[in-house]
């Protein structure tokens, strides 16, 4: 079996299911050992078991990724324990639904403190690490809502916007050091996130399942859903492309265009 990331180690936030999980596999199936950090310790554990059945070492670590030194402690695990670092996910992500006129300052604050404070402190604690050795990837989860904006998201969606920005800049900071930084842009996935987005948008008399079925056909050209092991594909991908840095690709099945 080809196994292009042999030998190498991933950090994956917000591994424990959904998209973090889907790539997470797909890395360890390419070669990687994973650290897997998230706060569900339930799930946690179950993907560990998928990750060392692949035949990887893992780890798991619980992690806020708002917090400065749980996220140093991490990037310092998997450096100790799994003996080095090469590719930093950051997946972790929370979404909540509320029109502006409505939003409460602590949803505004959580929801960017996760998507895009998570996003800056796993680079920044990874980066010396990376700088030092000449070679790191970074990979971050963004959305299509961080290029294009949905009614009731405006603060999800100006912390996607903040994720693609910072990857754009971060990569060209690191250009020439033997770093890349991209991200993935998730369009419509049936995770945990757009089963409440399926709840919240249902029709009068509809269930949370028709919900679902509807919004795929209505907004997806090709009318199917993404999974998160397309995910994992473009992750694969960006860990293993030399050149192709400060980029934001969509995963939507023709949603978006830009």
């Amino acid at each position: 079996m080809d196994e292009p990331l042999k030998g190498q180690v991933a950090v994956v936030t917000g591994g424990a299911r959904g998209i973090g999980r889907g790539i997470a596999l797909t890395l360890a199936r390419a070669g990687a050992d994973v650290l897997l950090a998230d706060l569900l310790d339930e799930a946690l554990a179950q993907t560990a078991k998928e990750v060392q059945e692949l035949g990887r070492r893992v780890l798991t670590c619980k992690v806020d990724v708002t917090q400065t030194a749980q996220i140093d402690g991490m990037i310092a695990r998997a450096i100790s324990e799994l003996g080095g670092l090469d590719i930093l996910v950051n997946c972790a992500g929370v979404i909540s639904i509320h029109p502006v006129a409505e939003l409460s300052e602590r949803d505004w604050d959580f929801v960017m403190d996760v998507n895009a404070k998570g996003t800056f402190l796993g680079c920044k604690a990874a980066l010396p690490h990376f700088l030092m050795q000449k070679r790191g990837r970074i990979i971050n989860v963004a959305s299509i809502a961080g290029k294009e904006g949905f009614p009731n998201l405006a603060h999800y969606s100006a912390s996607k916007f903040a994720v693609v920005g910072f990857t754009n800049a971060l990569a060209k900071e690191v250009a020439r050091e033997g770093i890349t930084v991209n991200a993935i842009c998730p369009g419509i996935v049936r995770t945990y996130m757009w089963d409440r987005l399926s709840d919240e948008w249902k029709n009068e008399g509809e269930s949370v399942e028709q919900s679902w079925q509807r919004h795929q056909l209505a907004l997806i050209p090709q009318g199917r859903a993404q999974t998160p092991e397309d995910m994992g594909r473009l992750a694969l991908f960006f860990a293993t492309m030399d050149n192709v840095t400060g980029q934001s690709v969509n995963v939507d099945g023709g949603f978006t265009f830009h």
